[in-house]
């Protein structure tokens, strides 16, 4: 996105592109909203796509392509094995990287799976500077164990910090010699904190993280799902970054890993995965863990049309016209609300939005998953789909108590070429009458709760009738949206 000062107002994100085709949206009554809520179990997961006018769910999957992706889709070459496909996109992520290798994975819990079943055994612990929740399931279901190790400071909800992201470099170095560094499976870096509110990491630790482990012999992963959103920050919020292209930085940060996989539905604007080795010896590990789970080499699981659309997504990816339309729209949303007093976590990140529940509805237990319940209100007031990232997305203790979660945020996602700024404003206008009316906002209990990733399937309900109160108060306000 250009940079651009306006001669009558304040800067606004100013998009550098146009719309060329449209998908027409649904504003439900707000009575329907409230049944629908019901009929979904109290889980945005499980409301229907067309019964939703903001769909701020994620950014994984649903950005908008450009014309030059949709195009190349035309020329897929459809062969099981061998595809030219494959081996166009493959050229093109060493091309940016600079490793030799790629093994393709339908999307990133796909790689996430690999990686574990190859380095994962019983005991052995992942050391991270923050979880994600399938990367953790997948570690944790094959015995092992997650220490995160993020600055305190990033789990402050209001700061200037400008990389919450950073892991820190001495409770590394002494996790890896408690642990001893046999027992370390491998040292995981996310380079945009997704359950934290898609904060960044600065080269700077990125570079120290990794020496430190090159020290010991461990090896170091790199989820790159979120790395535009990295590259952006790296460029502008870092000392000396910013004279360097965002290739430049791309490939500085790969030369410091071992191995890198990421999730081609964020990184590359499309619906795919991979993982990219630089060892010979360790890409051979793995490779037969490709056909097994996921489909042959040339193409893993993945539509060999969306792998042409990613290989020209990972063009996009490191250009500022295109990488900066998603924090600078997270930025405004965030400034908005922040200057109306709603707890918000700053500074914006990637990602979304992403509100404080632990203070937004401060008076809801979180064993009555505050985060799960505001997403739900914001859904019954503005049919705008959230996402819970809090205790509701943990998973539980061993003995069957909530492991409770370190932050309550709703995530309110911005999908990438998809939103205007009035439709921002109406986000942050409806997310000011809920705080307004936060009060009404009660907690919810389960009624089904499957053990493993529970936040995807499962059915709650209210503890009150809290949401029918609470939707009678905005139709008073708005009436009856139609």
């Amino acid at each position: 996105m250009a940079q651009i000062t306006f001669y009558k107002h304040d800067p606004i994100p100013l998009e550098m592109h146009k719309v060329k085709t449209v998908q027409q949206l649904r504003l439900l009554p707000t009575r329907e909203r409230l049944k629908k809520m019901y009929e979904a179990g109290f889980n945005t997961f499980q409301l229907h796509n067309g019964d939703i006018f903001m769909d701020m769910l994620t950014d994984s999957g649903v950005n908008a392509m450009s014309d030059v992706a949709q195009s190349a889709m035309l020329r897929a070459d459809d062969a099981y094995a061998g595809s030219e496909t494959y081996y166009r996109m493959e050229n093109k992520l060493r091309e940016l990287f600079g490793m030799q290798y790629c093994l393709p994975a339908h999307q990133g819990r796909a790689a996430e799976n690999i990686l574990a079943t190859r380095f994962v055994t019983p005991g052995k612990v992942v050391i991270m500077n923050y979880h994600f929740t399938t990367a953790k399931a997948h570690i944790t279901r094959l015995g092992g164990r997650v220490e995160e190790l993020v600055k305190y400071e990033g789990l402050e909800p209001k700061s200037d910090l400008p990389f919450k992201g950073d892991i820190d470099l001495e409770r590394l170095e002494k996790c890896i010699q408690d642990e001893t560094p046999e027992n370390v499976a491998f040292v995981r870096l996310e380079s945009g904190t997704n359950l934290i509110g898609g904060q960044p990491m600065s080269y700077a630790n990125i570079k120290a993280a990794t020496e430190i482990c090159k020290k010991y012999g461990i090896i170091t992963v790199l989820d790159a799902s979120l790395l535009q959103d990295n590259l952006y920050f790296i460029k502008i919020r870092e000392e000396g970054m910013k004279d360097k292209s965002t290739r430049e930085i791309t490939r500085m940060i790969a030369d410091c890993f071992d191995i890198i996989y990421f999730s081609a539905r964020k990184f590359g604007f499309a619906r795919g995965g991979g993982i990219l080795i630089r060892d010979k010896a360790m890409h051979d590990s793995m490779e037969d863990l490709v056909p097994m789970f996921e489909g042959f080499m040339t193409y893993g699981g993945m539509s060999v049309k969306e792998m042409e659309a990613m290989t020209v997504g990972f063009d996009e990816s490191m250009d500022m016209d295109v990488i900066s339309q998603g924090p600078q729209f997270v930025d405004y949303c965030v400034r908005a609300l922040d200057e109306y007093g709603i707890p918000v976590i700053t500074p914006g990140g990637g990602l979304g939005a992403h509100l404080d529940a632990s203070q937004f509805v401060g008076h809801i237990p979180q064993t009555q998953y505050p985060a799960g319940a505001l997403v739900c209100a914001l859904y019954i007031c503005g049919s705008i789909r959230g996402m819970e990232r809090g205790t509701l997305s943990e998973e539980r203790n061993a003995d069957g108590s909530e492991r409770m979660a370190s932050m309550e945020l709703v995530r309110l996602a911005f999908p990438r070429r998809v939103f205007t700024l009035s439709q921002t404003e109406y986000v942050i206008d409806r997310v000011k009458w809920v705080y307004d009316h936060r009060e009404m906002i009660g907690g919810l209990k389960f009624i089904h709760e499957p053990k493993t990733l529970r936040f995807f399937t499962g059915i709650l309900e209210p503890v009150s009738d809290w949401p029918e109160k609470l939707a009678e108060a905005y139709i008073a306000d708005f009436g009856e949206e139609q």
